[in-house]
Formats: C-alpha cells, structure tokens, sequence
C-alpha cells in the first residue's frame, strides 16, 4: 500500500491544495466583493452597492454587444474546431502514404504562440499585399477588408483561432480512435457494418467522451478570448469584434472601473461553470 493511512496522504497534499486554495479563492473572493461594491482605484476605498454593477451591465449596449460576440464566437469556432478535427482524425486513424510526415504539419500551429499566429495572419490579411486577397485577385474576386469591415472582422479572428487549435481538437480525438479496441473493429465487419454504417452506430459512440471533452476545452477557451482579439482589432472596428475578456480589461485597466469588470467577470465565470456541469452533466453522469 502506498500510503499507510488517509491522514498520511492528506498531510502529503495539504501544501499543494493550500497553494491550490491561495492562487484560486482569494481573487475570486476579491472579485465577489468588487462585483457589490464602488471601488475607488486611487484612494483605495470600496462602498457597498448591491445590485448596483449587475443593473448597470444589463443596461450597458457595448456589454450586450460583448456577450454576443463571445457566444457566437464561442459556439461556431468550437463546432467547427472539432468538426475538422473529427473529420481529421478518421482520416489520420488509417494508413496513407505520406501520414508520418502530414502529422506534424498538421499539429505545427498549435506549437506557436497566439502572438506569432496573429503576426502571421495580419500580413496574409493585408488588403494590398497579403496573401489571401492576391488569392482571390487570381480568381477574379474582388479583395476584401478581412479586419477592418465590421460585418467580416470577427469571422476573420475566427479563422485564426480555428487554423491554431483544430489542431488540438484533432489529437484528443485521435486518441481516442485509436483507443478502440480491435476485437470490436473486427467484430463489426463481420457482421457487414461497413463505411458510414459502422461509423455511425459504432464508431462515433464509442469516441463521443473524446468529442464532448473536445468541445467542452474549446468552448471555454474559446469564449474567455482576449489575445487574439486584441493583437489583430483591438476590439475594432468600432466594437464589432470586443469579447467579453476584452470588455473587463477595458473597464478594469482602462477605465478603473473595477466593480463594473468584477460584475461582469463574475458572469463570465459562471457561463464557463455552467459549460462544465452541461459536461459533466452529459459524460461523467452517463457514466455513472
């Protein structure tokens, strides 16, 4: 046995949990309080206000604005995440001439970081000299504003995000093809299941924790973006492309406002709880 006793094992983890407890309670504590108070930023005072923050977020329009941008983007960039990576993974999951050298390709953007990501697809979105608008020049397209028209530059940080973690989606999912046993791959074709049958009615069930762990990641991630957001628009134009992340740092940093950007991040943490229980909800109770 590898501890003798549970104290043991609880006196073990007691100074990671305290740590754990120390990194993660004290900030949210920090942020209920601010989400019921006026917070002075320079003379350092708080005053209770109630429901004060919470009445005027629900009549803010650039807050409104905010929630939308972060749901849609949260919800098309997750699905379509894992959509392609679903797709890549059956396609990887076999053997074709040239797998060993695709795979890494495949995975290579996840290994940069957000920065390097935006400074690449800023100079292919360059309306006079990027790549993609000489794409459509050749194809006797007009070129477009990828992120300075209002009606296309969230989908264009979108299209970033997607090119950098499908990758991720694709790897979780892989795992978990390839954790199928072979007897029941055998046992499937011999009796006829075969193509989109088999991947139908036997396949995707047994890999659908894998998807919905997949989901679950690239929605929270995808609806807490900021450095995208803020490295390609700045939020702009106008507020077309403003996040909720965006939203809080600009009135916590920018404005001093910071019982406004408490309120306002303790709704976006409960969303992202929320997130998890629908998971928790759909996989971990499934299982029990």
């Amino acid at each position: 046995m590898l501890f003798r006793s549970r104290l043991q094992l609880l006196l073990l983890m007691s100074p990671a949990t305290l740590l754990l407890a120390m990194l993660t309670l004290y900030p949210i504590s920090q942020i209920l309080i601010n989400a019921f108070s006026y917070v002075d930023y320079v003379g350092a005072e708080r005053q209770f206000v109630g429901m004060d923050n919470f009445v005027e977020l629900s009549e803010d329009w650039f807050f409104a604005g905010a929630i939308k941008n972060s749901l849609s983007f949260s919800v098309l960039a997750s699905l379509l995440q894992v959509g392609l990576g679903l797709a890549l993974a059956v396609l990887f999951d076999r053997q074709f001439a040239g797998r060993r050298f695709a795979l890494p390709v495949i995975i290579y953007p996840m290994m940069l970081s957000t920065l390097v990501c935006s400074a690449i697809w800023r100079a292919w979105y360059h309306y006079d000299f990027g790549f993609l608008n000489n794409a459509l020049l050749s194809l006797g397209l007009e070129p477009v504003q990828w992120l300075f028209d209002p009606d296309m530059a969230l989908f264009s940080v979108m299209l970033v995000d997607i090119w950098q973690w499908t990758p991720m989606a694709f790897l979780i999912i892989l795992a978990g093809l390839q954790s199928i046993p072979a007897d029941i791959k055998d046992a499937a074709l011999t009796d006829g299941a075969r193509g989109w049958r088999r991947f139908r009615h036997i396949t995707l069930p047994l890999i659908m924790p894998q998807v919905l762990l997949a989901l679950l990641l690239r929605s929270i991630d995808t609806f807490k973006l900021f450095d995208k957001v803020y490295a390609l628009t700045g939020g702009g134009p106008g507020n077309s492309t403003e996040t909720l992340s965006l939203f809080i740092y600009k009135q916590g940093f920018k404005f001093f406002n910071l019982g406004l950007a408490s309120a306002a991040a303790l709704l976006m943490l409960a969303i992202a709880c929320a997130l998890s229980a629908v998971y928790a909800w759909r996989y971990v109770g499934a299982k029990s």
